[in-house]
């Protein structure tokens, strides 16, 4: 069994749940806006549950300049990948940008492969192109399948989802790096991929800040808040055990389980699609188990 399986699995779960109340309960809100409310609430979440598993609040260690560099690469990395695809979205129509933007195991794996001693076995790379084969097909909402990555010659919103993709794809890299090789301890780190993002994106938020509605949806903010500091904590938990192509390839699996909730819980179009994504993405995973 490979090591961090589990806690990718629950990652994916939570992440899924994440994107499907996204859609439901805040679709009036700006992504910058979101991410600052909801990681400022997680990290308030979070810092009690730490401090009764710990004995205390996680200290601040000391790293190198290569680690400080690392963790800067991986928070801005991430907070830029969410910046493109959010243009991207504005930009163009879903049905192209979504699948295109969820493919960041496509870049995982080479720059893992290039760049850090890793070891995975043939049935594991074909599980990881199964599993993002279900990713872009979850993500597919009409038109020709291949749509989307023909118009990255044409579309600019498909080129700014594709580099979004990278973004996120090196982002991962560098965490597993910062986890493993660096030493990141996990409980900091859980603190530093959800303030580090707040902050970076905080000045969107403020010229994004709602004038009303904030307050009313509030306990929606604290409960989902809930949510994303455990998936947090199993994304960590994965990164810090299993290689980067391995853990980031399983929790993107998050976009089939928001998508097959919405296809059973608001009735969206598209439904067998998602099931055939669930499945690929089943058979994926445990390809990449063995």
């Amino acid at each position: 069994m490979v090591p961090g399986l589990f806690p990718a699995l629950a990652a994916a779960l939570l992440w899924g749940g994440y994107l499907y109340s996204l859609k439901r309960y805040f679709s009036g809100y700006s992504g910058a806006v979101i991410a600052v409310v909801v990681n400022t609430i997680a990290t308030a979440w979070y810092l009690p549950g730490a401090y009764a598993y710990l004995g205390g609040f996680p200290t601040l260690p000391s790293f190198s300049a290569f680690g400080v560099a690392i963790v800067g690469v991986t928070v801005a990395f991430a907070a830029l990948g969410f910046l493109l695809v959010t243009r991207a979205l504005a930009a163009g129509d879903v049905t192209l940008v979504a699948p295109v933007a969820k493919i960041v195991p496509v870049f995982v794996l080479p720059l893992e492969l290039l760049l850090l001693p890793v070891a995975l076995g043939p049935l594991q790379v074909v599980g990881i192109g199964v599993v993002t084969a279900a990713v872009y097909l979850a993500n597919y909402e009409g038109g020709r399948v291949l749509d989307p990555l023909r118009n990255l010659t044409r579309s600019h919103a498909v080129r700014l989802a594709l580099l979004s993709a990278a973004c996120y794809g090196v982002s991962d890299v560098a965490k597993r790096v910062a986890l493993q090789d660096v030493g990141v301890p996990t409980a900091y780190w859980v603190i530093v991929s959800l303030i580090g993002p707040a902050l970076l994106l905080a000045p969107i938020a403020a010229r994004d800040w709602p004038d009303e509605g904030l307050r009313a949806d509030l306990p929606l903010f604290v409960g989902i808040a809930v949510v994303v500091a455990l998936a947090r904590v199993a994304t960590t938990l994965s990164f810090s055990v299993t290689s980067a192509s391995v853990a980031a390839t399983i929790i993107n699996a998050q976009s089939v389980v928001a998508v097959v909730l919405g296809g059973v819980l608001l009735a969206e179009e598209g439904f067998r699609t998602r099931l055939a994504a669930s499945a690929l993405a089943v058979a994926g995973i445990a390809l990449i188990a063995q």
